[in-house]
């Protein structure tokens, strides 16, 4: 069965628990929330996570390199608390503040530990088709599994015709949520586009209308194989950009 996943950011606790009323509210369809953790903002990923529990799944993003290898993992009391029982590992980019202590751990290795400390929590990966070949992406995915995840979160995608190009690189098996996202300003658009190498169709705008095509077309290519998809709404009001696709 199709899974549905909404991204949201905890600038706020307040305004997280918001977003988590409006989702419970208005999308049923929506069984899922994960919750990235950025450095900037004070609640960390599985304390966002924690206030989608128990009504809704919840996955935390965890950044390997903030990983101390000589501490507890710093999330796992909490994750037994409120049954939290699936996460996805990313690397993680250095932080802007060179006060904040990182540590040269990545995301093979963080998966490794999850599974060895954590054997009940299912792991995903990061899977980002604008950062190499295709090639070097799939192989990387293989050793991302062979460490322990189960499956992958995209980057989110602009074109349908890449997904499915990457849809049959999957190594066998493999959990897949596929990444959408809104661009609805240049900015954005220049931020995708410059930061991530993202790669627009020829088709695309920046209108609210052709956003939300994308998404209701990335979820049907999500159910027709059986797999998942997750939504980033950036900026934007959560009901006028997916209410009646959800």
């Amino acid at each position: 069965m199709t899974r549905i996943s909404l991204e949201l950011v905890p600038r706020s606790r307040s305004g997280l628990r918001a977003e988590l009323d409006t989702v419970r509210e208005h999308f049923p369809g929506v069984d899922t929330v994960n919750v990235p953790d950025l450095t900037r903002f004070s609640t960390r990923s599985w304390e966002g996570c924690a206030f989608a529990r128990p009504h809704l799944r919840a996955i935390p993003h965890i950044r390997a390199i903030d990983l101390n290898p000589k501490e507890p993992l710093p999330m796992s009391g909490l994750l037994l608390a409120h049954e939290i029982d699936e996460v996805l590992i990313v690397t993680g980019d250095a932080p802007s503040d060179m006060n904040r202590r990182v540590y040269n751990v990545d995301a093979e290795a963080a998966i490794r530990r999850f599974r060895r400390e954590l054997p009940h929590v299912r792991v995903y990966a990061g899977l980002d088709p604008y950062r190499q070949s295709f090639a070097r992406e799939r192989d990387y995915l293989e050793r991302k599994l062979e460490a322990g995840a189960v499956g992958f979160f995209s980057q989110p995608f602009f074109d349908l015709r890449l997904m499915d190009t990457y849809a049959d690189l999957l190594p066998e098996g493999a959990e897949m949520w596929w990444g959408v996202t809104n661009v609805t300003t240049e900015g954005s658009a220049n931020y995708w586009a410059s930061r991530n190498n993202a790669v627009f169709p020829r088709s695309f705008d920046l209108s609210l209308e052709w956003n939300r095509k994308l998404a209701g077309d990335a979820l049907q290519f999500a159910r027709d194989r059986g797999q998942h998809v997750y939504f980033q709404p950036i900026r934007t009001d959560l009901r006028e950009y997916l209410e009646g696709i959800l």
